[in-house]
């Protein structure tokens, strides 16, 4: 088969230039199931363009009823199909590809995976985009930066700087919720007492499973390994999560890939 093309947002703080969660989700997904494929590196100002160019939908509206644009994205030239936005990817590839192993969302357990995807965000994501988008926005290129932070403080009216400022009482407040919401996810994992339980459909890694360790990578790469707060996550719950992500460290490869052509 022809590599599938993969669609994800540099940033070359990192050596690999691999940092968002919602493009670690499609990452993992594909290099779990070992199916070949290349990276794309588009800049947040060029999604628009170049989703419209391999014909990928938008995933949003706007305010005003505009079409939202986001990555990841893939084309898969077999098929000659572009498919957005992670959890559909997900599903697509299992689909059209049901002969590359491990299945990620079992037949069965579709429905709950997408009512896992609704809870998590509620659970987690309030929280920890406070703390995460603003040193995520001084790590991205240029033209991504100045892009992400005019459409973020637009949302919330707020400079990136004053969100969650180092040593402020508001930042505590927003890591104790994000503690909270790990150990939500602990509880559930060990629901009926097997509290040794490492992943949410058994002993397997399942798409479930992907989206927590998508947003962990994003904590532990972003704010750094020797960071407090990372450090904080490696204890929680017993180390759990410190063990759930070493199952995850195989899985990290990163293609060098080539820029998007606008």
């Amino acid at each position: 088969m022809e590599p599938i093309v993969f669609y994800d947002i540099p940033a070359d703080a990192f050596q690999d230039r691999m940092w968002s969660p919602n493009t670690w989700k499609t990452r993992y997904v594909l290099n779990i199931k070992g199916l070949p494929y290349t990276t794309v590196w588009v800049e947040f100002p060029d999604i628009a363009a170049v989703s419209r160019k391999i014909g990928a939908l938008p995933t949003q509206e706007g305010p005003d009823g505009s079409p939202i644009y986001t990555l990841p994205a893939i084309y898969d030239p077999n098929t000659k199909s572009a498919i957005s936005e992670s959890a559909a990817i997900a599903r697509y590839l299992e689909k059209t590809y049901p002969n590359f192993k491990p299945t990620l969302i079992p037949p069965e357990t579709d429905a709950l995976h997408a009512a896992f995807e609704a809870v998590f965000w509620k659970t987690l994501w309030p929280d920890l985009r406070q703390i995460m988008l603003p040193p995520t926005n001084a790590l991205l290129n240029p033209r991504s930066a100045e892009y992400f932070r005019r459409t973020r403080e637009a949302m919330d009216g707020e400079k990136l700087e004053d969100w969650t400022p180092a040593g402020s009482e508001k930042r505590e407040r927003h890591w104790r919720g994000v503690e909270r919401a790990l150990d939500t996810f602990a509880e559930w994992l060990g629901t009926y007492g097997n509290r040794e339980k490492l992943f949410f459909t058994g002993v397997d890694i399942s798409y479930a499973d992907i989206t927590v360790a998508s947003f962990l990578i994003w904590i532990e790469r972003v704010l750094g390994k020797d960071s407090k707060e990372w450090q904080d996550v490696l204890r929680w719950n017993n180390g759990r999560w410190a063990r759930f992500m070493d199952a995850f460290r195989k899985y990290e490869a990163v293609d060098v890939g080539v820029d998007a052509e606008v």
